[in-house]
């Protein structure tokens, strides 16, 4: 018997060893708390789900993409009362040299419609976390490098309405110091607001692009913008609309915010962009974008001559998206309620 309680000691010991070190392993081991949408649902109740707005004014190929990966933060940005009301909606419209349409009535409507411009840090703003804007909010932006003398048309609305103006700036080597200089004092009045579009004309990004070329046409901006503007770009105008998952991707590591392609796909909403995710050979001009999973790096936008066919749609998705938040607002809570409340508490109120 004393030879058997021997044998039995040392495997005791080796048993309770390895359990103290597992035991220690847990104990150490961080706790992350993952939010999930079901990580507060009743168990065996099916899990809960935010309906997304539907626009009957989309082509049937171009859907709603969402960005906000974290649901009750989007929730606590939607239902703040000092933040954008739902269903504020921007329309982003594209000029360029080609003056086909009429000018003064697409502004002249733009006012009259209730609608009003912005700048491209409020609209950062607002798409990033719902900040407060005119609940029908027009961007307007003019492709390509000018002189002062080319913006006299919108320098009226600026003047009557406050109206800012954004320019798509190729930074192109050839254009004359003159130039440079006329555009730095337009910028130092703040009614123009230059953004990037690139350094070579006629340049098409894509997929295909060499690293040097993308480089090129980014970084090339970012330089020539902080010699003459003493600024950095937030946005990038996909020049000539060529842009693709490497050229979004490495303007996201430079540092670009926003990104506009030359896609007509409909009005952007909070955490809710147009896009497409496959070829429409009916619109062969226009790259589907959805596949790239940014939608703030591929913005749509309306050319001039589409706006005053336009109008009536876009003013009218607004008012729709602000129905179908009225009308689910007690869903979203209830949302909020059994996922985000567990993990961020009530829902705050200002």
């Amino acid at each position: 018997m004393k030879k058997q309680s021997n044998i039995t000691s040392p495997i005791l010991y080796r048993v309770a060893a390895v359990l103290s070190i597992i035991f220690i392993l847990v104990s150490c081991d961080p706790f992350t708390a993952v939010a999930t949408q079901t990580d507060s649902a009743p168990t065996g109740a099916p899990a809960p789900t935010l309906e997304i707005f539907q626009s009957r004014f989309l082509n049937p190929l171009d859907t709603p993409h969402t960005y906000i990966q974290d649901s009750c933060l989007y929730l606590i940005n939607r239902w703040n009362r000092l933040n954008a009301a739902p269903g504020t909606v921007v329309m982003v419209i594209m000029f360029n040299e080609e003056i086909l349409y009429d000018f003064p009535q697409i502004m002249n409507q733009l006012y009259d419609q209730e609608f009003k411009a912005i700048t491209v840090e409020q609209f950062l703003t607002f798409m990033e976390r719902n900040g407060k804007i005119p609940r029908r909010s027009v961007l307007l932006i003019q492709d390509n490098s000018h002189s002062a003398e080319d913006f006299k048309r919108f320098k009226e609305y600026w003047d009557m309405w406050n109206w800012p103006l954004v320019n798509g700036w190729v930074s192109d080597p050839k254009i004359s110091e003159v130039i440079w200089q006329e555009n730095a004092v337009l910028e130092s009045e703040g009614w123009v607001e230059h953004q990037a579009q690139g350094v070579i004309p006629d340049t098409f990004l894509s997929d295909d692009s060499s690293k040097t070329v993308i480089s090129r046409e980014l970084k090339g901006s970012i330089t020539s913008f902080a010699d003459h503007y003493a600024k950095n770009p937030l946005a990038f105008i996909w020049p000539n609309g060529g842009f693709g998952q490497r050229p979004v991707q490495a303007a996201r590591e430079l540092g670009y915010q926003l990104g506009f392609t030359s896609n007509l796909r409909g009005p952007v909403m909070y955490n809710w962009v147009p896009l497409a995710d496959e070829f429409d050979p009916e619109r062969p001009t226009q790259i589907a974008e959805g596949y790239i999973h940014d939608p703030l790096m591929t913005i749509p936008r309306y050319p001039a001559s589409q706006v005053l066919e336009a109008l009536d749609k876009v003013r009218l998705t607004g008012n729709e998206a602000a129905e179908f938040a009225r009308k689910n607002r007690a869903a979203e809570f209830e949302y909020y309620e059994t996922v985000c409340e567990p993990i961020y508490g009530p829902m705050p109120t200002p």
